[in-house]
């Protein structure tokens, strides 16, 4: 009778776990509104200072830089602080997003804004440097406070290894859709307006749709979410010890964790190789390739269609097979693609977009991957310590992913300033004629660059300790501990 009575438990316990697809769904959408906006600034921000606004590379970069800095730098405290913050509506994590999404959606607009300071163009090209930092640090500041929170909310919805995989392929199914959605419409955009001088309206009306899907899908998300929250709030009061750790012991603890230190590492080294080649594509296709704006988005819907079509295939094979195995089956396809692109010619359009399918294999794995690993490394920190800490977890991988952006667009904005990139200068209504220096360097940064960050994030996951079956010994352990402290 007491093995019955247990089993019928364990039973509910597994169910109790299961979500339903409107949960799935919402918990998706939350994702589409800074995925949208992330991608779009990734692949045309850079070449929109350059080209629209008529900022030199090297300082565009910098731009860039600045603000992916200080967007990596704040990541930890609002981490922290939403560990700590308490709302009896809205939970822990819910109240950052509902607050943040408007401004968040407006700032990101006004970077897609060229001001006039000065009828003298020097004068002027100093005036919007100061602008674009300004901007783009509240923007990014923005960005954190509805990201972050919402990172942290996927092992609050459930503690099925399993059912995480698949909670973060709806996410990143979002991600990649909404990334989609934009492409299209700046396809659309673009074909319709090709003249070099009149692409400024193209940015800005892209922009403003972005921002529109973006505020929405985040409201989407918090009340689509919210009762689940709060079901697990209410059971995290009732068992959490009141006792808290100090924040420069709680970074001791996170980088004690050895399974954590593989997680971060393979993260890194997938996004720096996902950052520098999403930013140098569009430079490859107009330059290298000797295309267009619309032919940009269309190689990068080609990229992020096969992403978002090989999320459920690798989730599924990742539950037979496991993550690692399906981690680098994705990453042989995407290294061969990479490396082949270097030796890519003008008028091979055939092959590009075959490559561009090819690494699309692996850009979805570098999404899915890393993200369904670092729930299962906050229970063995909870394991360890007795707190759960997804804050301080997950505020340092969006650390990391940001940091990987920063130095992603360092490298290709100093690669090309070195080689002697021409920005296009105000009135002018074709790009210029790039030197074979940089050239060459557009064409090291998309294949040999890339390849280096990728094989750095297999060697890594290779070597990842945490399988399926530790992490059930570790969740065994913990409802046994909550089980205990129940019965006192």
């Amino acid at each position: 009778m007491s093995d019955s009575t247990s089993d019928e438990n364990t039973q509910k316990a597994q169910d109790s776990q299961k979500l339903d697809l409107k949960t799935k769904l919402a918990y998706g959408a939350g994702d589409l509104g800074p995925a949208i906006t992330a991608n779009i600034s990734i692949f045309y921000l850079l070449i929109f200072f350059t080209n629209v606004a008529g900022i030199d590379i090297g300082l565009a970069g910098g731009v860039l830089i600045v603000g992916k800095i200080w967007d990596a730098i704040n990541d930890p405290f609002v981490g922290v602080l939403t560990d700590k913050t308490k709302s009896r509506r809205w939970g822990r994590r819910l109240p950052w997003m509902l607050y943040g999404a408007i401004p968040f959606g407006i700032f990101f607009f006004l970077q897609w804004i060229v001001p006039r300071f000065s009828s003298n163009q020097d004068s002027n090209v100093w005036g919007l440097l100061g602008y674009y930092v300004v901007i783009g640090v509240i923007s990014q500041t923005f960005y954190t406070v509805v990201n972050l929170p919402y990172t942290a909310l996927t092992p609050e919805l459930t503690q099925d290894y399993d059912e995480r995989t698949s909670l973060n392929s709806f996410r990143f199914a979002f991600s990649i859709g909404g990334s989609i959605l934009s492409l299209l419409l700046a396809r659309e955009l673009f074909s319709r307006v090709p003249n070099q001088e009149q692409q400024y309206i193209v940015y800005v009306v892209l922009a403003a749709i972005c921002t529109v899907i973006s505020v929405a899908s985040l409201y989407w998300c918090v009340f689509g979410l919210r009762d689940r929250v709060l079901a697990f709030e209410a059971k995290r009061i009732q068992v959490e010890e009141p006792a808290s750790i100090p924040f420069v012991e709680q970074l001791k603890i996170a980088f004690s964790n050895r399974p954590f230190l593989f997680v971060i590492g393979i993260y890194l080294c997938s996004w720096l190789g996902v950052q520098i080649t999403a930013s140098i594509i569009p430079f490859f296709v107009l330059y290298c390739m000797s295309l267009t704006n619309s032919d940009v988005a269309t190689v990068l819907l080609a990229v992020q269609a096969t992403a978002l079509l090989m999320l459920f295939v690798w989730t599924a094979l990742s539950k037979k097979l496991g993550k690692k195995i399906v981690y680098f089956l994705g990453m042989i396809l995407w290294i061969i693609a990479a490396s082949a692109l270097y030796f890519l010619q003008p008028g091979q359009i055939g092959l590009m977009y075959l490559l561009a399918i090819m690494a699309g294999f692996g850009v979805s794995t570098a999404y899915l991957v890393p993200w369904s690993m670092i729930p299962d490394v906050i229970e063995l920190d909870e394991l360890q310590t007795g707190q759960r800490r997804e804050g301080i977890f997950y505020s340092f991988m969006v650390f990391l992913q940001k940091l990987g952006l920063a130095f992603g667009l360092f490298l290709v904005s100093q690669a090309l300033h070195t080689a002697g990139f021409q920005e296009v200068k105000p009135g002018q209504s074709t790009p210029p004629i790039q030197p074979e220096s940089a050239l060459l360097a557009i064409r090291i940064v998309v294949g040999p660059l890339a390849v280096i960050c990728l094989i750095f994030g297999l060697i890594l996951t290779y070597f990842y300790p945490i399988t399926r079956e530790m992490h059930a010994q570790i969740l065994l352990q913990l409802q046994e501990r909550r089980q205990r402290r129940e019965s006192q």
